[in-house]
């Protein structure tokens, strides 16, 4: 399944914020065998986030929407995306009233926005202060804040796409030392010939004592003979080499 992500906000293009979201929904769709294919990273501009949602509602990916879903001015998640989607806005009655729960009175003439939402759209719980997030066509709109947006992120994962879910992918990381990458490539463009179902990655040091670090990553049962022969050429190379198992380290969701 092709998994992307649309990461939104000034305040990250201008460095006064740094994203963590990118971080986190690698973690969190590892462990359920999936896996994020592409990032967009745009500012709070809306012809920018137009011309970006009409490329991804063009295809048949599930898009993860991060920020621009409040109420004030530069908040152009929910009318871009209706727009790309040639939907017109509308006040969505659940969020209304979740809106009118949470804040009273409060929640006119302003903070009721938050409510208008594309017509067909579903709501996304958010644990926190239940002001929700949004789905419209397997894209899946949440607020930019970690502490909201990534317990909702996983809620749409469980709830939608467990029928999806698989055993994760085996990574295993040679860490091979004084060798150059063109001297290697042979060996890797064998590797992929012969096991085209894995994943190879190759990432070299410019730092003294170089080091080239190759990664291998797929189902066990390929993993485990293609390992083999990477090992087996690396030795006949007669260069040093370590390796070890790569395991991600899930997030926890920040308290604010």
């Amino acid at each position: 399944m092709d998994i992307g992500a649309v990461i939104i906000g000034d305040e990250l293009l201008s460095g006064k914020r740094q994203d963590k979201h990118l971080g986190f929904l690698i973690d969190t769709l590892t462990p359920r065998g999936l896996e994020l294919r592409w990032v967009r990273m745009v500012g709070d501009h809306p012809q920018h986030l137009l011309e970006t949602f009409r490329q991804t509602l063009a295809t048949e990916a599930v898009v993860f929407c991060f920020g621009g879903i409040g109420a004030t001015p530069d908040d152009l998640t929910r009318s871009t995306l209706a727009q790309a989607a040639g939907l017109p806005l509308q006040r969505h009655p659940e969020a209304q009233a979740l809106l009118e729960a949470r804040f009273g009175e409060a929640a006119y003439p302003h903070r009721i926005r938050m409510a208008h939402l594309p017509v067909g759209a579903t709501l996304i719980p958010n644990p926190v202060n239940q002001v929700p997030g949004f789905s419209l066509q397997q894209h899946h709109c949440v607020p930019g804040f970690p502490n909201m947006a990534w317990p909702m992120v996983e809620w749409v994962l469980d709830t939608h796409y467990m029928h999806l879910y698989t055993s994760p992918d085996t990574e295993m990381l040679f860490t091979v030392q004084g060798a150059a990458e063109s001297d290697l490539i042979p060996l890797m463009e064998a590797l992929t010939a012969h096991f085209p179902q894995l994943r190879l990655s190759s990432l070299p040091s410019g730092e003294r004592g170089r080091f080239l670090e190759i990664g291998l990553k797929g189902p066990e049962p390929t993993l485990l003979p293609a390992c083999e022969q990477l090992r087996a050429g690396l030795q006949a190379q007669s260069l040093s080499f370590s390796e070890q198992p790569r395991i991600p380290t899930a997030r926890s969701t920040p308290e604010t």
